[in-house]
């Protein structure tokens, strides 16, 4: 429970007086289980491009999946919104920490005490799944946390988020399944949708503007502006696509290929609509756009099975 006292970020309330009290749904919204999804996805993608079944690692790749999502992206949100309270007082009040419903200081305990679990978890994933759950915890704390906090800088925080989101993630399940370092087909689709998950990170960026604005936060619609942000996204997503149908046709996968290319093209007529009003339509993309993203991750998870 709290101690009465209001909380406050850079002169922001972070709870209206009277509304700090302990809500215990608000600990799992804290975590934001609709986040999860994407490193679970990446992951996933990760265990198809090894080769290897997945009946024959199950128990690794549950706890892949549970490392991957629950943990290691739920400490990352914990951590943002602790570090965060003072702009969510402005963009989001109803977020559990500025509303009251995690008071005083128990979302940052939270934060470590979800960083401690998840480092207890990694280590049945042997060297390689621990050593990516160090890096991508340390990308999450980095991210948030002063006095690094990338996420001051829209050029750093959306390449720690697309590596987190989804390299790591995929090197980590394919490396976890084949017991090793995974091929360099794997490597470069890896990398390839992570520097695409740039331009998906600078669009969530949209909706906290205002807030960033105010306390510094140089993301890429607040240094660049919304249209030029939104501009760049689009490449940002496009070309490493572009990048993977040359690759896959090259590997001799031209139904593969081919496959991502139409996704990618659908995409295009989808990021011209964007582009009329970036702001508004940037959810609307997401739930359109970057789901066709995804499903051209899978499809080219699948084409790499056995490429060297």
């Amino acid at each position: 429970m709290s101690d009465g006292r209001e909380i406050t970020a850079g002169g922001v309330p972070v709870a209206p007086p009277g509304r700090s009290r302990f809500s215990p749904l608000a600990a799992i919204e804290l975590l934001k289980p609709i986040t999860w999804f994407a490193p679970m996805w990446a992951f996933g993608c990760g265990v198809v491009s090894s080769g290897v079944a997945p009946s024959e690692r199950f128990d690794l790749l549950l706890l892949g999946l549970l490392l991957a999502g629950p943990l290691v992206c739920g400490t990352s949100q914990a951590v943002n919104d602790w570090f965060d309270r003072h702009v969510d007082a402005i963009n989001e009040p109803g977020r559990p920490i500025p509303s009251g419903r995690i008071p005083g200081r128990l979302g940052l305990w939270i934060a470590i005490g979800m960083t401690v679990l998840s480092l207890l978890v990694a280590a049945g994933l042997g060297p390689w799944g621990f050593w990516a759950t160090v890096v991508g915890l340390v990308l999450a704390w980095a991210y948030s946390a002063p006095p690094i906090r990338l996420k001051r800088n829209g050029w750093w925080s959306a390449a720690a988020c697309g590596a987190c989101y989804e390299g790591l993630p995929w090197i980590t399940g394919a490396a976890v399944m084949c017991g090793g370092a995974p091929s360099p087909a794997v490597l470069a689709a890896a990398a390839l949708y992570s520097i695409g998950a740039h331009g998906i990170m600078t669009l969530n960026d949209f909706k906290a503007v205002e807030g960033d604005r105010r306390f510094g936060i140089r993301s890429l619609p607040v240094r660049l502006g919304v249209v030029p942000a939104a501009r760049l996204a689009c490449v940002v997503m496009a070309l490493p696509q572009a990048v993977v149908v040359w690759l896959l046709a090259g590997w001799d996968r031209p139904v593969h290929a081919a496959t991502v290319a139409a996704l990618l093209a659908v995409q295009a007529a989808l990021m011209h609509r964007l582009l009329t009003d970036p702001r508004r339509l940037a959810p609307w993309y997401n739930a359109t756009g970057t789901t066709l993203y995804v499903l051209g991750m899978l499809v080219t998870a699948f084409a790499i099975r056995d490429v060297t």
